[in-house]
């Protein structure tokens, strides 16, 4: 299953893997006036994004602390998620019954930007696991990017007609989420009216590509990269490995064969570039269902009783551009003589070995998740600002 995953991302990606178009007709769209359609929406309980997201703070001295986490149903701004690859439906593409895998991956990525924003967050029918497990193993489904797609735009149209009011809106989006969304900016948004309501976009852990040394080009003509914590209307996106390992000559992120250009860059702890330390935030026992399960967090280990675990210090990321590509270069600030953890886990497995060409793939959002959301609300106040609105 973890093989196939990996793969899956590739295919869904665009990086290596076969696509084979769906044959016959193709489903019709979604109606996502439904409830039932959205995994999140502002003001439900009980939904994918109402969850427990109290954190254990670990010091370096291995104390722990309770962190709360207070949601605010008031937020100025809106969040826009698509998520990655997740789905374990044995179909080519997924159905419109989201499974635990997708619940659990909104839990992890989206549900703390309610702390800054309104999430909306759609169901759409992906290319799942099982199809691009299937791919690698060169007996390829008849898989549909175009469904995929056409379900996330109609739920950006609803969102809009429905939901928006003139409200700035993020775009975050990983991995296969993420891949989708670029496309979407460039059908949808970019030098396009909407894009007046964008405050930023946030696509992680996919090749986002600008001319070599600029921060706009390439994948977007009028969307430039965010250099500064005020800046809006800009995209985020970086693909992490750690920093003693770059990307291999096979690596599916970070690299590039288009002449004059790299893939995007920006470190959400220090946008202006240099080494930072990261806000991350991880699963307590799980990093994800594609990595190893982490570390003892510290020696001797206690109970953690929260879903989350917090390391201050522990973390930095750097973005870092070579001959072996570009990425977001993360290192663990290790002092063997605390009881903190010297290590972490979130490498890629395959057969039980780690797949050096994935790099951090599946870290890519708990490893900056604090900054991140400390950017976005960086950013939404600097957009209701300009447009003369409080807080």
């Amino acid at each position: 299953m973890r093989l196939g995953w990996m793969a899956g991302l590739a295919l869904a990606l665009g990086v290596g893997a076969v696509d084979v178009q769906a044959q016959g007709a193709r489903p019709g769209p979604n109606d996502y006036t439904k409830d039932e359609t959205w995994l999140c929406r502002p003001g439900r309980s009980g939904d994918a994004c109402d969850v427990d997201l109290r954190a254990t703070v670990i010091r370096p001295n291995g104390a722990y602390a309770l962190e709360p986490f207070t949601r605010d149903p008031n937020a100025g701004i809106d969040c826009f998620y698509v998520y990655p690859t997740a789905s374990a439906d044995t179909t080519p593409n997924s159905d419109m019954v989201p499974g635990p895998e997708e619940i659990g991956t909104v839990a992890r990525q989206v549900a703390r930007f309610g702390s800054v924003c309104r999430i909306f967050a759609p169901v759409y029918r992906q290319i799942t696991i099982p199809a691009l497990r299937a791919a690698t193993a060169g007996n390829p489904m008849a898989t549909d990017r175009e469904l995929a797609y056409g379900d996330v735009r109609d739920a950006w149209r609803d969102y809009l007609r429905r939901d928006n009011g003139g409200r700035g809106v993020v775009l975050i989006g990983h991995s296969q989420g993420a891949g989708v969304l670029k496309r979407l900016i460039q059908e949808e948004i970019d030098g396009k009216p909407d894009q007046a309501r964008i405050v930023s976009a946030l696509l992680i852990g996919t090749n986002v590509l600008v001319p070599a040394g600029r921060d706009v080009g390439g994948d977007f003509k009028s969307m430039p990269l965010c250099r500064s914590n005020g800046q809006t209307g800009c995209v985020m996106s970086y693909v992490s490995f750690r920093a003693a390992t770059p990307p291999p000559a096979n690596s599916r992120f970070g690299r590039t064969t288009q002449a004059g250009m790299q893939v995007a860059c920006t470190n959400p702890a220090r946008l202006g570039g240099g080494k930072a330390v990261m806000d991350s935030v991880f699963g307590a026992t799980s990093m994800h269902p594609t990595a190893l399960p982490p570390k003892p967090w510290v020696n001797p280990m206690r109970p953690i009783e929260t879903r989350y675990v917090k390391v201050p210090g522990l973390i930095s990321g750097e973005c870092l551009s070579d001959a072996a590509g570009t990425r977001l270069g993360v290192s663990v600030n290790a002092d063997p003589a605390d009881p903190r953890t010297d290590e972490i886990t979130g490498d890629h497995m395959a057969n039980g070995q780690i797949q050096p060409d994935w790099g951090l793939h599946s870290l890519d959002m708990p490893v900056a998740m604090g900054d991140l959301i400390a950017r976005v609300r960086d950013q939404a106040r600097a957009w209701r600002t300009r447009r003369g609105e409080r807080g």
